[in-house]
């Protein structure tokens, strides 16, 4: 009996360590940039063989899930919001997996067509199932949209499968029978000849129509034109699109790269006069999206599909194509290959093989519910970047830090303001960090999908050095206010509205979404070393009232907390190594306090934020102004008593609707809410 006990056992034990060899043969190493060359590359070390190498990286860890032509592109699936949930999005996931991992892979493949990963010739295997989204016997089988259908995320998907098929017709399409070639283009342009979301989704269209087009096949050309001139129509300038309603990384890597690939491959040659507009307006980002990245190409957490990263450099590389001198491609690589590094290099990137949904690692409040495991592999646009050729001077050019060298100096803050957009960037030279403020107006009851109103855009600001923290149950908030609703549940601001940018200051109205009579006049000051905040509260309510900083992440090792006073000024310090956060409230404010978060932010599990607490009552207050400075340094820095109280007075003016401040500087600031 013991013997057979025994056996079991030893069974017990192969099994189990069967299975971990098994899960452990899916833990990709993190990416390693062998060989860097820091003579053309001094701060990254990357050359564009560094970047076929990162996108071999992403392609060899989801090849590692094929075992034959037979097996789909599906990963695993994350927990959480993403689909699928049930066995009939199971066809459009595995599509997903398809269409975005050919973004990484149809570059490589014009210069290696025979390439071969994990024993498949990855030519062979996504040709062979492309020709499966036409075969109705196939579990992978796309039905054609319907005749009164709308648009999908099927239109999305074939909208990515004929930009590959575009920039890669060689090794992605010539090769297809010819029987095949006729019942892609039936089942492709049932999505593409039909209807869209007036959105950045009509590009989708426009790639179906003209990869189309582009090979013999009749199309409908004035809904081509008709899609491509309302896409123009969202264009408001200085690089920026509106991806109804929101401005974000959508104007980027979708209607900025979109716009700049057609027209190259080919728009240039059946639509000149179109194809100029939209490299026209790419010509504007130059000028501004570059100052959004952080000294060291870092990009800011902030808005929807943020798992996407790295899909956000890819104008950079395509500014290759525009021959311009005036561009500083030495610093455009420079962003570029940072933000690769900030991705590539972290250890919670990749799980399973496959990038995670989330920032860093899983994030589930970062996460929509329109995105499925695959959905990651929209990233690889950046790579679109390897089409640019060698002697490019986007690769040959040294890195360098561009505006960060001269233009921006310490001591000082640099605001850039685009009033085309109402957008305005920071930058802050003393930490090397950039920061964003844009549009957010969306109400929950409206927001289906739960994405525009949430923190992804309803922050006060966004910035490349502290990534955004979600709001807690218990009125833990992260560079935001939180009210307390008359459900008794903390309740962030959402509504804004933005009224002026006038000297150095950002004026925005806002409105509680369940409360119309809780409303404030905001005010944000960008400062050398932070923000000041001088905002007013309108409310005809009594309401109790949190204001956040940004929060910190626990790294290697525990968030140091310190409390002083200054000149009767309460200022509350955390410290994690690597920044320390200051908040000292000026004016309004009753007390100070640390939170201690658990699973709220995307660095680590662990984090604390600094909040200001109150509790307002209109018919009581002597004064509705609440002043606050939000600070940062390195840690490790020293601070001087004026960097942590660097206003000498601050007052409501008597009959105005301003409040005058005076700075140690002996400089005099007017905030005027008219």
């Amino acid at each position: 009996m013991n013997n057979i006990r025994l056996l079991f056992l030893l069974l017990s034990i192969s099994s189990f360590s069967q299975e971990q060899t098994k899960e452990n043969s899916k833990d990709k190493t993190i990416f390693q940039i062998k060989n860097p060359d820091y003579n053309l590359s001094p701060y990254t070390g990357m050359t564009k063989q560094h970047w076929k190498d990162a996108s071999m990286y992403l392609l060899e860890g989801a090849f590692s899930y094929i075992d034959n032509l037979d097996t789909p592109m599906k990963f695993p699936k994350q927990p959480g919001k993403s689909y699928p949930h049930n066995n009939d999005r199971v066809p459009t996931e595995k599509l997903e997996g398809l269409c975005r991992t050919l973004f990484v892979a149809a570059p490589i493949l014009k210069e290696k067509p025979n390439l071969v990963i994990n024993n498949i010739k990855v030519a062979d295997y996504y040709r062979y199932q492309i020709e499966k989204l036409i075969d109705t016997e196939s579990e992978s089988y796309i039905v054609p949209r319907s005749k009164n259908g709308g648009p999908s995320q099927n239109l999305v998907e074939f909208g990515a499968l004929a930009v590959s098929m575009l920039i890669n017709p060689e090794v992605l399409w010539e090769p297809l029978p010819q029987l095949q070639k006729d019942a892609l283009a039936k089942s492709m342009l049932s999505y593409g000849d039909g209807p869209t979301v007036d959105s950045n989704w009509k590009f989708f269209n426009i790639f179906v129509l003209s990869f189309f087009k582009e090979h013999g096949y009749e199309v409908n050309e004035k809904l081509l034109v008709e899609y491509l001139e309302k896409s123009l129509t969202h264009y408001r300038g200085q690089g920026w699109y509106n991806d109804s309603p929101a401005y974000d990384y959508y104007s980027m890597w979708a209607f900025q790269m979109y716009g700049m690939v057609w027209s190259e491959y080919f728009g240039k040659q059946h639509y000149p006069e179109i194809a100029s507009k939209f490299i026209n307006n790419f010509k504007d980002l130059k000028y501004n999206y570059p100052y959004l990245f952080s000294k060291n190409g870092e990009m800011i957490m902030y808005g929807r599909s943020i798992s996407y990263r790295i899909g956000a450099i890819i104008p950079f590389p395509l500014m290759g194509f525009e021959d311009d001198a005036s561009i500083n491609y030495g610093w455009m690589r420079r962003i570029s290959s940072g933000v690769i590094k900030q991705f590539f290099t972290h250890p919670d990137f990749i799980k399973d093989n496959v990038p995670t949904l989330g920032f860093y690692g899983p994030f589930e409040p970062a996460v929509q519910n329109y995105s499925c495991r695959g959905s990651v592999y929209w990233m690889g646009k950046a790579f679109l970047g390897l089409l640019v050729p060698d002697d490019n001077p986007f690769w040959t050019s040294k890195e360098n830090n561009g505006a960060w060298e001269k233009e921006l100096k310490k001591d000082t803050v640099y605001n850039k303001f685009q009033d085309a957009s109402d957008i305005l960037v920071t930058n802050y030279p003393n930490i090397g960090a950039s920061e964003i403020r844009a549009w957010c107006h969306e109400k929950v009851k409206d927001d289906w999908q739960k994405f525009r109103s949430t923190e992804n855009y309803n922050r006060l600001s966004y910035n490349s050095a502290f990534p955004w923290q979600a709001d807690g149950d218990n009125g833990e908030v992260a560079m935001n206010y939180v009210i307390k609703n008359k459900k008794q549940v903390w309740e962030a601001f959402r509504l804004y509205t933005f009224k002026k940018f006038k000297d150095g200051v950002y004026y925005r109205d806002v409105v509680l979404e369940t409360n119309e009579n809780i409303k404030f006049n905001l005010a944000d000051i960008p400062l050398k070393n932070g923000i000041l905040r001088v905002d007013k509260n309108n409310s005809t309510e009594p309401i109790s009232m949190r204001l956040g900083h940004y929060a910190l992440p626990k790294l290697d090792k525990d968030i140091i907390t310190t409390t002083k006073k200054i000149k009767g000024k309460i200022v509350t310090i955390i410290d994690n190594g690597n920044y320390q956060l200051a908040m000292i409230p000026l004016l309004g404010w009753d007390t100070t306090e640390i939170m201690t978060n658990n699973g709220l932010h995307p660095e680590s599990n662990n984090s604390k934020v600094i909040n200001v607490t109150g509790i307002y009552n209109p018919t009581k207050e002597d004064s509705s102004i609440y002043a606050t400075l939000m600070l940062w340094k390195k840690s490790g820095e020293k601070w001087t008593k004026r960097e942590l109280l660097p206003i000498k007075s601050i007052k409501q003016l008597k009959d105005s609707n301003s409040v005058l401040i005076h700075m140690v500087n002996n400089q005099k600031r007017v905030v005027n809410y008219d």
